[in-house]
Parts: structure tokens; C-alpha cells; sequence
């Protein structure tokens, strides 16, 4: 009787040390959770401020007095020629869309075959392309700027698209997430008369929706905020993207904090509706754990 009160309280006191870790956990987490949004909250604060509130505020948390909104409507509007944000928005949800979408479709493809077909050299093939992620992106500037010359797509939407379609890191989450469907299931569908792409259509992609989807928020990600390659591929002023035009951005106000704001308020605030609607894919796709139920 005595031997099992014993256990008893060994599994309470085991139970409430987990409890009072998990609550030490999530108060750390929380304190560097506020942390890390103190610059996104005085960003998106400084938007609706007047300049004068800026200079005169004691702290720069402080609510404005007077809410406004004529730094949105004086960067938005079609009619500034200067600073065409609007274009730049426009520009910039087309490339990271159309990327997002293409990069999505051939990373799978490359990760289905790499993952589930059989074929000579296959590993060192994936081995090969591996290694190579190991350099840097930026030594692929000149060539890349050098085919896009080439090719004649300088200054054009499709040499910011293109280049952005040969992500091997999301080749290897994906394979990952598809190395754990059973081939015993592809053989059943190969056996009734299945062909590679249908099942690659129907049984893999379904399978593989939290790690597409990560993958997918990744890309657009990436490529909303690439600075460096839209400010070299892109001369034109109405074709560049928004984080390209930040800099322009930034001489033309100089340090003009409200109107700065209200730019990169516009700037994150796609971002964050996306992760909003996707945040459960992905944590789920990141985990690779979800794996497949037969």
C-alpha cells in the first residue's frame, strides 16, 4: 500500500514540474515573442502618425493622436509618378505569385522522381545538385545576369520568375516528406494501370499538401523580399518590385519616418495575411512528421 502511494505521488510531483516547465517555457517564448514584433509594431504605428508626432513623441510606442491615412493615399495613389508603389505592389504579387505556383509544381516533380522513380545515376544526380547548394547565391549574379542578356529577359517580369525555379533546398524538404508514402501503395496503383503522372497527381500530391504548402510560402517569401536581383535585372521604374523600390524610396523621402512606414507597412502586411491562412500547413509541413496513414 505504502510502494503504491509512493508512485502515486512521484507521478504528481513528476506532473506538476512538467506543468510549471511548460508554463516557465511559454513565458520565456512570450517575452521574446514581444521582442521580436517591437520593430513591426513601430512600423506599422508610424504609418498612421503625422511627421510632427514622430519628431515630438516621447516614446516611440505611443499611440498617434491624430490617426491618418494620407501616407497610404499619397504612396498608393496611380498618379505618383515618383514612386510608383502601386506598380511595384502590382509587379511584385505577380512575380512571387507566378513563381510561387511554377516553383511548387516542378519542385515536386523533380522531388517525386528523385524520390520514387528508379533510374541510372538517380542518387548521384541528387547527391551532385545537393552539393551544390552549398555555395552561395551570390556568385550566381554574373552568370545569371549573363543568360538573362542572353535570353533577351532583362527588364522583363519572366527574369525575376525564372531564376527563382531552381530552389534545391525544396527539392530536398519535399523529397524528404515523400520518402515516407509506401511504395507499396504506388505498386498497388501501378499494378491497376496507373500511369506515373497520375499517380504523382492523385496519390503524392494529396499526401504531400502540408509540405507543398510550406514549400509554396517559402517561395513567395523568398521572392517577395529579394532586393538584390530586381535591382539588377530591372531598370525600368514601373516594372521594378516593392523591395526594390525601397531604396529608391528611401531617397526620395530620406528621413521621413511616416511615409517610410506606411512603405514597409504595405510591404509586410501580404506577408502576414499568408502565414495567417497557412500557419497551420506550416508547422505541420516543416515538422516532416505528418506522414502517411495506411
Amino acid at each position: 500500500m505504502r510502494k503504491k502511494k509512493t508512485v502515486e505521488e512521484s507521478m504528481e510531483q513528476q506532473a506538476y514540474c512538467s506543468a510549471k516547465t511548460s508554463w516557465f517555457a511559454f513565458g520565456v517564448l512570450c517575452v521574446m515573442a514581444f521582442i521580436a514584433l517591437i520593430p513591426l509594431l513601430w512600423i506599422v504605428i508610424s504609418s498612421f502618425k503625422v511627421e510632427k508626432e514622430v519628431i515630438q513623441a516621447g516614446g516611440f510606442l505611443y499611440l498617434p493622436k491624430t490617426w491618418t491615412l494620407d501616407n497610404f493615399k499619397e504612396l498608393l495613389s496611380a498618379d505618383n509618378k515618383q514612386l510608383p508603389i502601386y506598380f511595384w505592389f502590382v509587379n511584385s504579387i505577380i512575380v512571387s505569385g507566378s513563381q510561387t505556383v511554377l516553383a511548387v509544381l516542378i519542385y515536386s516533380m523533380a522531388a517525386y522522381a528523385y524520390a520514387k522513380l528508379h533510374f541510372k545515376g538517380r542518387d548521384i544526380l541528387f547527391y551532385t545538385i545537393m552539393f551544390l547548394c552549398s555555395f552561395p547565391a551570390i556568385t550566381n549574379i554574373i552568370p545569371m545576369y549573363k543568360m538573362m542578356h542572353m535570353f533577351h529577359w532583362l527588364n522583363k517580369p519572366i527574369a525575376l520568375i525564372v531564376p527563382g525555379l531552381a530552389g534545391i533546398y525544396n527539392i530536398f524538404l519535399i523529397r524528404q516528406f515523400m520518402m515516407a508514402i509506401p511504395d507499396v501503395i504506388l505498386e498497388s496503383a501501378r499494378i491497376d494501370g496507373a500511369n506515373e503522372f497520375r499517380i504523382y497527381r492523385q496519390i503524392v500530391l494529396p499526401s504531400c499538401k502540408p509540405i507543398l504548402i510550406a514549400v509554396g510560402l517559402f517561395t513567395f517569401t523568398g521572392s517577395w523580399n529579394d532586393f538584390l536581383w530586381p535591382s539588377i535585372a530591372i531598370n525600368n521604374l514601373d516594372r521594378l518590385t516593392l523591395t526594390a523600390g525601397l531604396q529608391l524610396a528611401k531617397g526620395v523621402y530620406g528621413n521621413k519616418v511616416p511615409q517610410m512606414s506606411a512603405i514597409a507597412t504595405v510591404a509586410i502586411v501580404p506577408m502576414i495575411i499568408l502565414y495567417l491562412f497557412t500557419q497551420k500547413y506550416f508547422v505541420k509541413g516543416i515538422s516532416l512528421s505528418s506522414g502517411v496513414k495506411g
